[in-house]
């Protein structure tokens, strides 16, 4: 991998990272916006520490552990991913309430326009950020967007440390499992 200076990763704030998306995916994943080191590489879920990868493979999503570099593939699955705010920042606290709300409206514009099965939005408070959804939590949601239904997973963030990668899985795979009937 790429070594990137402070310099290199500060340079890729405010970029934005193309969507990997299609229509009529069996799941449209949904991060909170992209960090530095994903805006430098053009690759979603690309800092070290993140778990969303290793998640995707433990729940069932995918035959193998895939690489940020091979998010394309993800397609072939029936996969996709966006983001709730698309400009990249070092930390998600850096986004204002105003992003998390014109986000929410632009992110259920794409789902009606897309039409996934479902929405996965990686990080509880995102989704109640986004959607003035206040009381939210974990798991399948009520609303639905269009036809698409909404299930909000855990934050696969390193920093979400009470979130082990093998909890994170099972909620992942309660995702993929709905997802199969």
């Amino acid at each position: 991998m790429t070594r990137f200076t402070a310099q290199d990763l500060e340079a890729a704030r405010d970029r934005l990272v193309p969507d990997v998306v299609a229509d009529g995916l069996r799941v449209l994943f949904c991060g909170i916006n992209p960090g530095l080191m994903t805006a430098a590489t053009g690759h979603h879920f690309a800092r070290p520490g993140n778990r969303f990868w290793p998640v995707l493979h433990l729940s069932g999503f995918t035959p193998r552990l895939m690489k940020p570099a091979e998010q394309a593939e993800l397609l072939s699955f029936g996969l996709g991913i966006t983001n709730v705010v698309a400009r990249a920042t070092a930390r998600a606290d850096e986004l204002s309430a105003e992003e998390y709300r014109e986000g929410g409206r632009l992110l259920a514009a794409k789902v009606e326009r897309r039409r996934p099965d479902w929405l996965a939005v990686v990080g509880v408070t995102a989704y109640r950020a986004a959607f003035g959804e206040r009381k939210a939590g974990v798991g399948p949601q009520e609303r639905t967007i269009g036809g698409t239904r909404v299930w909000v997973l855990p934050n696969p963030s390193g920093l979400n440390a009470h979130w082990t990668a093998a909890t994170m899985a099972e909620e992942y795979a309660r995702l993929r499992t709905a997802t199969e009937n």
